[in-house]
Formats: C-alpha cells, structure tokens, sequence
C-alpha cells in the first residue's frame, strides 16, 4: 500500500532523545520558564536566543551556546537583552526572538516582540557577536508580533514577516512589509491566513523561524492554532513561498508535521504547547534542526533531513 501523506508527516521530524535540552532549572540565575529561542551558528557554535521569563512573569533574552547545537548547552550569565527602564513599549518584557543573517548587513537582525500596555509589537536590533546590540526600537506598533526578516533583500527591499491584528479585522494571519532602511515599513501584504473550520491551524497562525531559502522557494514553518475544550493547541506547519515574491504561497500542507505529545510538551505553564523559533540547516548533512518552546516552560530539539522535507512539501502540498 502506498504511503498516505499522515504517514510520512507523523515521522518527519525526530524529537532530540535529550529532550528537554533547556529548562529553568539549566539557568544561572533564577527564572520561571524558558522558552521560544532563535537559533544561529556563530564561528562554529550554535547559539540560542531565548524568552526567559523571571519570577514577576515578565521576560527578556538571554544566549545559551553549545558545541554540537544539541547538548552541554552554557547559558550567559546576563541577559543580551532586558526591557529599558522608561520604555513603555518594553514595560511588560521582550518575547520570541528569531535570527537572521542578513547578507545586506553583515550583521544578525534580532526580531523580538516588545510587550506594553499598549499591547505587543515589533522591534529590532542588529549584532555581529550576541555581545553587544544595536537596537532599532519598535518598527511595526501594536498589536504586533512573529517578526521574521529574509536573509536577502527582494527587488532592493528588505522584507518582514509578522502578525499585525486590527480592531475591524481581529485575524491573526502571516503578512509582511517591505522596507529599503529598517525604519519604515510599506503598508502589510498578505501572506497566508488561518484556515476556515476545524484546521488544526483554523484560530491563528504565527510564522515559525525565518523562512530558508531553497532553490524551490522559501520554506516556510509555521504554528497554527486550534482552540478545544480543553484550551489552545499549538502545532507547527509547512509551506513554501515563492522566491521573487514572496508573498505568494506556492504549496501549503494540510497535515501538521511537528504537535504536542510528549510530557514536557503537555505539562507546563500552557499545556499544549509546540512554538517553533529557530531553525539550522546543516547542509553536509542534508539535516535541519528544529528548536521550539513546549508547554511555555523548556526547550525542545527536532530533527529532520531537510531534502525530505522539501520533497513533502512538493509532493503533498496544495497549491497556494
């Protein structure tokens, strides 16, 4: 019997055996959770940008580094980003970083929500050693947040990724914006929207890492939403976009590839909980390596070879 596309999502990523491979208890200073982190390799190490929430409930972003990306992790002692003190937008924390290397740059862009009391939105900052940062500020206001740049400019324009939500629409969709300086952001587009019904992704949808270039388009990994009885479920998703515009999806998968299962995944500060940030391409391996929060608390690992990732998508899904 040929394989169904639920058999070949179910085992397409392979939880890291070491799992959870960061959680409180890891930390050098007393935290709550950790969580959300956005992955890089800097000079042979890969390094992780994580949510780390204190005992007040607030968070801020500190760097844990590792060897191999999968163990022996060692956490900065500071974090390399906390709120400021006097900046309202950042009053009530920092959240969910994703890493880019932008070839225009030369430089990393950290995308981060800032969270006030006007509610959650979209910052930047640069670095070239996750020592020291160039912050940006808020560049797209509330509510906003999933902020993710290309690692390329598309027709001169650099190009981000991010959840804008309005008080006449309340959708919770991927659109991005175009912008030649960082500083000011085209009007948002588009990318790709919460499905109608009973989806696994029919609530809201949140972009994962930043998408990976390949030469079928960029891939792109994303949490959707499902709202039960029994509260939110968070699963992750594949998609690819075209690499001239990337606004247009090109295939989209019915099935989620990556949900919660394991105990650290389903007890937690929010049970239920898969939230994929970081993503490393390990290209003589033909590996990716997927980082998420589960359950709000810790950290997880899942693996994959990325040629069959991009063949499922090819293979099974829908056209956009």
């Amino acid at each position: 019997m040929a394989s169904s596309p639920g058999d070949i999502s179910t085992g397409l990523f392979t939880r890291y055996a070491g799992n959870p491979i960061l959680s409180p208890e890891r930390w050098p200073y007393t935290i709550n959770a950790v969580m959300n982190a956005g992955a890089a390799e800097v000079d042979g190490t890969t390094l992780l940008l994580c949510r780390v929430e204190d005992r007040r409930g607030l968070s801020h972003l500190t760097v844990a580094r590792s060897n191999d990306g999968f163990s022996n992790w060692v956490v900065d002692p500071e974090p390399l980003l906390a709120p400021t003190p006097g900046v309202s937008a950042e009053a009530w924390g920092l959240e969910d970083p994703r890493l880019t290397w932008s070839t225009e740059l030369q430089a990393w862009a950290i995308a981060y929500t800032s969270f006030g009391p006007g509610g959650p939105s979209l910052s930047l900052a640069t670095t070239t050693d996750f020592r020291e940062v160039t912050p940006y500020g808020v560049v797209r206001p509330p509510e906003d947040k999933n902020g993710a740049l290309l690692p390329r400019q598309v027709d001169g324009q650099y190009i981000l990724f991010h959840r804008p939500v309005t008080a006449t629409t309340h959708r919770a969709d991927v659109w991005l914006s175009r912008s030649a300086d960082l500083h000011s952001w085209s009007p948002p587009e588009p990318v790709i929207a919460a499905r109608e019904g009973g989806w696994w992704d029919c609530a809201r949808i949140g972009i994962g890492p930043p998408p990976l270039e390949t030469p079928e388009g960029w891939l792109l990994i994303y949490h959707g939403v499902r709202q039960t009885v029994a509260g939110a479920l968070y699963r992750a998703g594949l998609a690819l976009l075209d690499l001239d515009n990337p606004a247009q999806v090109i295939r989209r998968c019915g099935e989620w590839v990556l949900g919660p299962s394991e105990r650290y995944e389903l007890v937690g500060d929010v049970p239920g909980v898969v939230f994929p940030c970081g993503l490393i391409h390990d290209v003589d391996e033909d590996r990716l390596r997927l980082y998420y929060g589960a359950a709000d608390t810790c950290i997880g690992l899942a693996t994959a070879s990325y040629s069959k990732v991009l063949d499922y998508v090819l293979t099974y899904g829908d056209d956009g």
